[in-house]
């Protein structure tokens, strides 16, 4: 299987995830151009995607939806509520009718030899979910744009292999920031994101002795910086109840404009 963030962050998300003869994009919050260049970049291309997966209806992860699927021709897999929502987003133009298929939460479906588990999660949008994605014994999963967790997500994200998990904010940064009163409450709300520490705290709940690699995503661009959320994940980590520490593991940071390294496994 494969993993790369083609982009992840505050201003836009696209994820690529596929095995020899599946190819899957997790949302497309970026220009179509962009999303293309990226899939060029690590030698595949739009025309071979076998679906769009869609966590939720926000800009910043649907952009580029309507290019993207109308041009190729690409199935849309999102959940009752965000198809609604989408279908409302005047910027994502018109995406014919028979491009989409319903998902559900902890209903699994599959797509070519891909084996997807869609995962509820609390976030402000109308029916946002995150992605667990399984080929035969190997998994991994895509869980950002989360305001807070709790056992139910624990639970789903037991023996992955790959995990890119949100870190989207340091606290006192964006507490002491520009952004106004009401949208510092929604981001730390539980509707929100997860914080650098919540992140850490979430890993240190799922790590296991065959875990391979964690990929930090979705920081914020104003309220975070690479290093901090990778030092910040890294201690809570070592300072969990736990017999694992942060050097047992890769960790990478997603980078928010470009395209990461792909992580085979």
């Amino acid at each position: 299987m494969r993993l790369c963030s083609i982009a992840s962050g505050s201003s836009g998300n696209c994820i690529f995830a596929g095995t020899e003869t599946t190819s899957l994009l997790i949302d497309a919050g970026i220009s179509g151009k962009r999303i293309e260049a990226g899939l060029n970049e690590i030698g595949c291309t739009a025309r071979e995607a076998d679906g769009i997966l869609v966590t939720h209806e926000h800009a910043d992860h649907i952009s580029g939806l309507g290019v993207m699927s109308r041009r190729f021709g690409i199935p849309i897999y999102a959940t009752k509520g965000t198809r609604e929502a989408i279908v409302k987003c005047k910027s994502v133009g018109e995406i014919p009718e028979e491009l989409f298929r319903e998902i559900e939460p902890d209903r699994e479906f599959s797509i070519g030899d891909i084996t997807v588990s869609p995962i509820g999660v609390s976030h402000d949008a109308a029916m946002p979910t995150a992605f667990l994605l399984r080929q035969g014994e190997k998994s991994m999963a895509v869980m950002t744009d989360l305001g807070m967790y709790d056992s139910y997500i624990i639970e789903k994200l037991q023996n992955l292999d790959v995990l890119l998990l949100e870190a989207n904010h340091d606290v006192h940064m964006l507490q002491v920031g520009t952004y106004p009163y009401y949208l510092k409450q929604r981001i730390l709300g539980d509707k929100g994101h997860l914080s650098n520490e919540l992140s850490g705290r979430l890993l240190s709940e799922v790590l296991h002795d065959n875990f391979k690699t964690v990929i930090l995503g979705h920081l914020s661009k104003e309220n975070n910086y690479e290093k901090l959320a990778y030092e910040t994940v890294r201690l809570e980590i070592d300072m969990a109840e736990n017999h694992y520490r942060a050097k047992d593991f890769p960790i990478y940071v997603a980078k928010r404009d470009m395209v990461s390294d792909v992580i085979e496994f």
